[in-house]
């Protein structure tokens, strides 16, 4: 009761006409850095902190937050209609998103799904954040190297089977994402690995090019190519809100993967480095072990709304540890962090007592921002479904370009524009060889997080295993992790096995006839 008056307080703070301009501002200006591929929420915050100085403390914060958490909903615009995600949460959604708007033809109903599962998930993570967040934050800090280790095994071994129906090509792409992912220097000891004594190497293989050119410019080489076999057809009906309206049928099919996601986004945004695009890629493999009405990766609704709720959600649980333990999750987080620094507040456990209406006038703004930035998104749905009527001769050189400045603006070099055209080539060779590319993507983004957690665990335990099996957390992760592995081996071993004995049954018949 005493968080729900504390939180009605916060309200009040939230409620004056400047925060509520300030959560607007930032609402429209995160939907649109969201929307165009290779800025993100980190370099928009960062571009937006100088704005912030002459504002008193409480309306920055708000402002500021308002941004990050709405460019979660802006990244799965360019993902749906494009099939560019705008940042890298919404990689995950252009697998379902983009087969719903441009194959089926549901543009509209796309970006609905997309929006209510993120106001879905954002919501549940608000809560969570308002009841539970310092307690939240103290169970994160319990997540060691080892802990992390064992949560990203899980993910890694869910990813070789996450989309495709042949595992052992899932495997080898998810190993190729892993080798790619090594490139540059040692995360630990700086030594330069795989750099071929090239200097741009040495930094690794940028992310933001890299999905821009595996999603994106692949796309555009294959729409160069069946350009003449798909003829230009125009949306036939005019797009309005009321037409991209969700059916009942279609919201029953959203709710499930939206709460569940939603609980487990919450949970990954507190987690010590793991941010919204581990949130949403885990929302996206957990989903995989529902029953779907469609297969993912071909439209469906469930794997739109399970990884948009679970990055929102995570979006929201990030704060958890900003506000009550100074701890950020990810690089926005460190800048948002920064900001506070810099006027003059400290996060941590005191600051729900020293400046309670600054701690609570951020999280009711962060409701405030959801039903602004739901509203927004809803109202420029018919403005948005324009794009996918375009013909396709106008859409090479548009999606062309959109990739080229994505690109560019990541490295500020022709790098960037060069990993992006070669990953593009070769994500398109893979592609036409039935070779999925989403592992390779999931393996790139989760590989450095794994061997950064793993070599720290060793060191800790002195290269003993031990420390995987003798901390109750770990202990529990790895007996998931093991089944996970397990599990399907016995299962098909049992198939086998049941065939055989079909095959058996079938002989003897015909020999006793």
């Amino acid at each position: 009761m005493e968080n729900i008056e504390l939180l009605l307080n916060g309200f009040l703070v939230a409620l004056s006409p400047l925060n509520i301009g300030a959560a607007l501002l930032g609402a429209v200006l995160g939907l649109i850095v969201g929307a165009m591929p290779g800025i993100g929420s980190l370099a928009g915050v960062a571009l937006l902190l100088p704005l912030t100085y002459k504002f008193n403390p409480t309306t920055a914060i708000i402002m500021l937050g308002a941004l990050y958490y709405s460019n979660m909903y802006g990244g799965s615009f360019s993902a749906i209609l494009l099939n560019i995600p705008g940042d890298s949460p919404a990689v995950m959604t252009a697998l379902d998103g983009y087969p719903m708007a441009k194959k089926k033809k549901r543009p509209g109903q796309a970006l609905f799904t997309a929006n209510m599962a993120s106001f879905i998930g954002g919501t549940i993570g608000m809560i969570i954040l308002t009841f539970a967040g310092p307690a939240l934050a103290d169970l994160g800090l319990k997540f060691g190297p080892s802990e992390m280790t064992a949560i990203l095994l899980i993910a890694m071994t869910s990813i070789s089977w996450l989309v495709g129906e042949n595992p052992i090509k899932g495997i080898l792409i998810t190993m190729l994402g892993i080798l790619i992912a090594s490139i540059g220097m040692d995360t630990l000891s700086g030594a330069p690995r795989y750099d071929f004594n090239n200097m741009y190497l040495l930094g690794g293989i940028p992310f933001t090019p890299f999905v821009i050119g595996t999603v994106g410019f692949s796309q555009v080489i294959s729409l160069v190519n069946e350009r003449h076999k798909m003829p230009d057809k125009n949306l036939d009906t005019k797009l309005s809100i009321k037409g991209s309206w969700l059916t009942k049928h279609d919201f029953r099919r959203l709710l499930p993967p939206a709460l569940r996601s939603g609980f487990l986004g919450t949970f990954v945004g507190v987690l010590p480095g793991a941010g919204a695009t581990t949130g949403s890629f885990m929302g996206y493999a957990m989903q995989k072990k529902f029953k779907n009405e469609e297969p993912l990766g071909t439209g469906a609704i469930e794997g739109i709304a399970a990884c948009e709720a679970a990055n929102n959600a995570a979006a929201a649980g990030a704060f958890a540890p900003l506000l009550a333990l100074g701890i950020p999750g990810s690089g926005t987080g460190a800048v948002l962090l920064g900001g506070l620094m810099m006027w003059g507040l400290s996060p941590g456990p005191l600051l729900f007592q020293n400046e309670p209406e600054f701690a609570w006038g951020l999280i009711s703004s962060l409701f405030l921002s959801n039903f602004i930035t739901l509203g927004i998104a809803i109202l420029i749905i018919p403005f948005l479904t324009k794009i996918i009527a375009v013909p396709t001769k106008y859409m090479i050189p548009i999606i062309t370009v959109v990739c080229v400045v994505g690109s560019y603006s990541t490295t500020y070099s022709m790098y960037g524009v060069f990993v992006m055209l070669v990953s593009g080539i070769f994500s398109y060779f893979l592609q036409k060889n039935s070779y999925p590319v989403a592992p390779m993507l999931l393996s790139f983004v989760l590989a450095p997080l794994l061997e950064s957690n793993m070599r720290k665990a060793f060191i800790i335990s002195g290269g003993s295993l031990n420390i995987f099996f003798t901390r109750p957390i770990t202990l529990f992760l790895m007996i998931i992790f093991l089944s996970l592995i397990i599990v399907p081996i016995v299962r098909s071993i049992f198939k086998k096995s049941e065939a055989h004995k079909g095959k058996e049954d079938q002989t003897d018949k015909k020999d006793i006839i």
